[in-house]
């Protein structure tokens, strides 16, 4: 039986945002252990703050402060937290009523157990003892067993050194196993071969083969050896810098006609200035040594190829 392969996958991308002056006055008031909140035109009180009525669309300034401690409206236990959330131990999400709001705020809630939690517990924020203006200013919530505070007060949303901007880190981890034709792609790659495959009904090459053409519906099991050379049919200018990617930038991602093929690959473009990369030119692989695929593909000194070769393939 073939060898199933797998890797584990990161997909990460650190989201920079600079902040209006309502989620600004809120982060920063987090920081100053202070919960601020947004009056709508009919009085209704949210938390967390948005900058204009869902309902009517109106602009929000009147900024209010809540307290501390709420109510839960409802919850669901986390038995295997993952890496980045709020808590290394089991804990619940918990949509919270702080006192004086009339939404709730989705947070985590410090519990030895589910048998802990229930609709209508009160609660109240456990702030954490280091603070920068995040979400995360508030570690978590636990029990709490007072009554309701005092309702919403007027506060103008000034701070000392007030939050401009944050990052919100997105991130997806998960263990890629591919399938049958994905599979053959990648061994032949270590040999420094492209293979595709055919479609028995319309005889289209597609490149990484897909195991099944994606437009007769009809699996693909003919393998056929395309490239190595190939041609850009489209291109783009990358200009923000990768995480981990040790690449300079600017440089050029482009989609890679194969000869053969009838499907474009995607690749970067380098041993070429990146204003010079255009539609049409003729590119090659170039592999490094023990790399399971091309690092990137150069230009091969050919004629471009004329835009009706490549058509079909934008």
């Amino acid at each position: 039986m073939p060898e199933v392969l797998r890797a584990p996958l990161v997909v990460e991308f650190p989201f920079t945002r600079s902040l209006g002056p309502v989620q600004s006055a809120f982060l920063t008031g987090l920081r100053e252990r202070t919960v601020l909140g947004v009056r709508t035109g009919d009085g209704k009180v949210l938390v967390p703050p948005v900058e204009y009525d869902p309902a009517t669309a109106e602009e929000l300034r009147d900024l209010v402060e809540v307290a501390a401690t709420g109510t839960v409206t409802t919850w669901a236990w986390n038995p295997q937290p993952r890496r980045g959330q709020p808590l290394t131990t089991p804990f619940a999400w918990v949509l919270v009523r702080l006192d004086g709001a009339d939404t709730a705020l989705l947070h985590a809630l410090d519990a030895p157990g589910p048998e802990a939690v229930r609709t209508g517990m009160r609660v109240r924020v456990r702030w954490a003892a280091e603070r920068s203006g995040a979400i995360t200013d508030i570690a978590c919530f636990e029990a709490y067993a007072g009554e309701s505070a005092a309702p919403a007060s007027p506060h103008s949303g000034a701070f000392a050194d007030p939050v401009t901007g944050i990052v919100a880190p997105a991130r997806l981890d998960y263990t890629y196993s591919p399938g049958r034709a994905t599979s053959a792609y990648l061994e032949a790659l270590a040999e420094r071969r492209i293979v595709g495959e055919r479609c028995p009904s319309c005889h289209k090459v597609y490149v990484p083969p897909r195991g099944a053409c994606p437009t007769c519906g009809v699996a693909t099991t003919d393998q056929v050896e395309a490239g190595p050379r190939g041609t850009v049919t489209t291109f783009c200018i990358v200009n923000i810098k990768a995480k981990n990617l040790d690449i300079e930038v600017p440089y050029v991602y482009a989609h890679i006609a194969l000869d053969g093929a009838d499907l474009a690959l995607h690749a970067r473009i380098g041993g070429i200035p990146y204003d010079q990369v255009r539609m049409g030119l003729r590119v090659e692989p170039v592999w490094t040594e023990g790399a399971r695929h091309p690092d990137h593909y150069r230009p091969t000194g050919e004629p471009d190829a004329g835009y009706n070769t490549y058509k079909e393939l934008l």
